[in-house]
């Protein structure tokens, strides 16, 4: 008999495979989480790694509480082509459910939102808030942070970290919202050190990141909606107020030399236009957003719901009443104007497009595509997808991601 602290072959052989496959961890839960790997057999692929690896890495995501590994055989287990040996089926893979969360936040300019957000994209739970946006940051971002700390004692979770979404551009490094135009805030306000002082307070574990709203929607769209496949995805918004925009290129945010690019909004389609809050007139900001829509169907809006809620609830409503369409027809050809300057520019494989701006789409695609399609100097060409953003509260699922990063980066070290 051998030594009892001498480990059999079995063992042995297990660790070597398992430690062969730790620089696979992270490769894998990503692949796992975008929903890329739906089974083992696809993970072995997708990996370059043999079963036996792509096995022990799969067990070790699962010792951690991030996926799930059914190894029951059912016809649902996966296509063809993804069976195991012997034409078996595979593995089936899966984010699991009950496993950690990320804290997400979001403020515009009629209130915040707070969220857990599990791997795969998918919001456990949220918080609305209503309230009126003060001027000053720390007192709205303790509000939206006790929100999501109420919401992770009721859940039991373990948190991974937090991720906060603002409707303005965030500098970089120093992590400050440059030009906060649709709140009152103070230009160069450091939300990014408040955030992460509300969470520490708050007891919440992990880090604590912030980012521009529109940016964080691309992420979460070209991991999670409507941009997954794309090389080179370009997303344009307009929420609560004002227009954004963001660009996914080989699977990594476009920020730009110090996380001020994309800012699509001033770019300027109506030279005789309306003032815009940057100094400028006629930018895609104020031609093309909630207000702008309501404005030009002659409608006074209302403090009841959001601008958002009020300019969908109108075309949707009401699409065929005469200024309601001429509303429609001017924002459509605005957008269009836009978005053939950014192809003209960008060359994207894709386009994007969120809130207001997906409702535009839905009115009359037809029209947008033309536009398009007629102002961009490749439009003729065989033109450029232009499809609706399909996940609710994207920029939430997208300042999760940002706390997610440093798992998928390195599952053992972030959870250790």
């Amino acid at each position: 008999m051998g030594d009892a602290t001498t480990p059999s072959v079995s063992s042995t052989g297990t660790r070597t495979k398992l430690e062969r496959g730790r620089g696979a961890l992270g490769p894998a839960l990503e692949l796992v989480h975008t929903g890329r790997a739906p089974t083992r057999a696809v993970l072995t692929a997708e990996l370059g790694v043999t079963r036996a690896t792509a096995g022990a890495v799969a067990a070790e995501l699962e010792a951690l509480g991030l996926i799930r590994v059914d190894s029951r055989p059912g016809a649902s287990g996966g296509t063809a082509g993804t069976g195991g040996a012997q034409g078996r089926p595979s593995h089936r893979l899966s984010v699991a459910e009950d496993g950690p969360v990320a804290l997400a936040a979001q403020v515009h300019s009629d209130g915040f939102r707070a969220a857990l957000v599990g791997l795969g994209g998918r919001i456990v739970a949220t918080a609305p808030g209503k309230v009126t946006v003060s001027a000053d940051p720390a007192q709205v971002l303790g509000a939206v942070v006790r929100a999501g700390a109420e919401l992770l004692a009721e859940s039991g979770r373990r948190c991974v970290g937090a991720g906060l979404a603002v409707p303005s551009a965030v500098a970089e490094p120093d992590g400050t919202a440059l030009n906060p135009l649709h709140l009152a805030w103070p230009a160069g306000s450091p939300v990014r050190d408040i955030f992460a002082e509300c969470v520490k307070a708050a007891g919440i574990d992990g880090p604590a990141l912030t980012g521009n709203d529109v940016n964080l929607a691309a992420l979460a769209e070209h991991r999670h909606g409507a941009g997954r496949s794309a090389q080179h995805l370009l997303c344009v918004a307009t929420g609560h107020r004002g227009v954004g925009g963001a660009l996914v290129l080989d699977g990594r945010l476009h920020s730009g030399s110090s996380g001020l690019a994309l800012e699509v909004g001033h770019l300027t389609v109506n030279p005789e236009g309306r003032a815009c809050h940057c100094g400028g007139r006629g930018c895609l900001d104020v031609e093309a957003d909630p207000l702008a829509f309501l404005t030009a169907a002659g409608r006074s809006p209302g403090p009841e719901v959001s601008l958002l809620q009020q300019a969908r609830d109108l075309l949707r409503e009401e699409p065929g009443e005469p200024a309601v369409r001429a509303a429609t027809e001017e924002l459509i050809d605005r957008l269009g104007l836009g978005l053939a300057g950014l192809v003209n520019i960008l060359n994207p494989d894709r386009i994007i497009l969120g809130g207001l701006h997906r409702e535009l789409l839905y009115a009359d695609p037809e029209r947008l595509r033309a536009v398009v399609a007629d102002r961009s100097l490749w439009g003729r060409s065989g033109g450029v997808p232009i499809l609706p953003c399909t996940l609710d509260h994207n920029s939430l699922v997208g300042a999760a991601e940002l706390a997610w990063q440093p798992v998928l980066d390195d599952p053992l070290g972030a959870l250790a």
